[in-house]
């Protein structure tokens, strides 16, 4: 019984990375901000429900942390540096097809931002 049990969890973990969403690649996209319009781009790379890459704006590529993906939802964090303050921004989203929406947040600040796959 414990060999059938461990076979049915090692194929209902198959099945979760199967249907993981296939997020690796370049996405383009902007977001409204108190300054205006950002353009942002992110290059993403997933590896079963582990994420990473860069988010590229304004102030040139930064790395992303703790990435990682959830069936079609992904989420990561990045460190960026505002006035010489270090800010951490939480971004949480959704793939559908080749567009993904964003929820971006700072602090208090959220922000969405509209990515499509490149």
């Amino acid at each position: 019984m414990r060999k059938l049990t461990f076979v049915a969890s090692l194929l209902a973990m198959f099945a979760i990375c199967a249907f993981a969403a296939d997020v690796t690649g370049t996405w383009k996209g902007s977001m409204e901000t108190p300054n205006g319009t950002r353009e942002t781009t992110l290059n993403l790379k997933a590896d079963g429900d582990s994420l990473t890459g860069t988010i590229s704006g304004r102030q040139g590529d930064t790395p992303i942390q703790n990435g990682k993906v959830k069936g079609d939802n992904i989420s990561f964090n990045v460190v960026r540096n505002f006035n010489g303050n270090e800010v951490k921004l939480e971004y949480k989203g959704k793939l559908k097809g080749d567009e993904l929406d964003m929820d971006v947040s700072a602090g208090e600040r959220n922000f969405s931002l509209k990515l499509k796959r490149q």
